[in-house]
């Protein structure tokens, strides 16, 4: 999908970078795939903040998606492409032979009027889903489901895609998008190809208001604030810390780069080369 740029009429125009959205054919949601959603502002049941940087923004409804595709060897046609507020990436709304719709994530080469199907015989086509030992290897596939049954979660964003390298014993060996080989049985179910809407990544907002549009808050250097409020904090003038050089850390005292995953998590066993290499 290709972004358009703007003549420097404004500052903000300068830098700006949108997409198209040549690709939408449909500008009104389903009313019935949609559901309230509540805005937390960062906050947990406390009431504090866990996860910073979040408040405002445009009131969304929540799409709901059908990462499972339960209905098995029926075939749906593609009536529209959307967009979702709610992620990166397109969703495609199909409808069933017996009238009932549901939204799947847009891949790319997705076209209204096209038929999808969910099953372990059905063709290793754009959009369909189906286990990963029906497969073929070197085959570009997205939303995998960790556990069979229990619906896609790897591979989801915009742009991403995962390859089917290898399979041997009841598992399937997969390059994940990170560059990380691991392990997945081989029943559970993934759709074929790209996640659409790959030059999400190249997206250049232009101006903070869009940013407060989409619900993202302002952020703060650590190094203008106070030593009580963050690690890199205090010093005279522009100093890492009373003038004398450190290392930056995170709010919570972490190493930038630092390994933040449990060295025994028990999912470790499934990762077969890491995304980052040893030297």
């Amino acid at each position: 999908m290709p972004l358009k740029n703007f003549k420097p009429v404004t500052p903000s125009a300068r830098y700006k970078s949108l997409p198209t959205f040549e690709e939408i054919t449909k500008s009104t949601p389903e009313k019935s795939l949609l559901k309230p959603l509540k805005r937390s502002g960062g906050r947990n049941n406390t009431g504090r903040i866990t996860c910073r940087h979040i408040g405002g923004g445009a009131k969304r409804h929540y799409r709901v998606i059908d990462f499972k595709r339960g209905r098995r060897d029926e075939a749906a046609e593609v009536i529209g492409i959307e967009y979702d507020p709610n992620r990166t990436c397109r969703i495609a709304l199909i409808q069933y032979e017996d009238g009932q719709k549901s939204y799947i994530l847009a891949p790319v080469g997705l076209q209204v009027g096209a038929k999808v199907v969910a099953g372990e015989n059905v063709a290793p086509k754009t959009g369909n889903a189906m286990p990963l030992s029906a497969v073929p290897l070197g085959t570009s596939i997205h939303n995998i489901e960790l556990i069979p049954g229990n619906g896609g979660k790897v591979a989801r964003a915009a742009g991403q895609l995962a390859v089917l390298s290898n399979r041997d014993g009841g598992w399937a060996l997969v390059k994940m998008p990170s560059g990380e080989i691991r392990r997945f049985n081989e029943r559970c179910f993934c759709t074929i190809g790209q996640v659409g809407n790959r030059d999400h990544m190249n997206e250049t907002s232009g101006k903070a208001g869009r940013s407060r549009w989409m619900g993202i808050r302002p952020t703060v250097r650590g190094m203008c604030m106070n030593p009580v409020d963050h690690p890199n904090g205090g010093g005279e003038g522009k100093s890492k810390s009373g003038g004398g050089r450190q290392h930056l850390l995170s709010p919570w005292g972490h190493a930038k780069g630092q390994k933040t995953r449990h060295h025994k998590k028990t999912t470790n066993v499934f990762i077969v080369e890491r995304r980052k290499k040893k030297k």
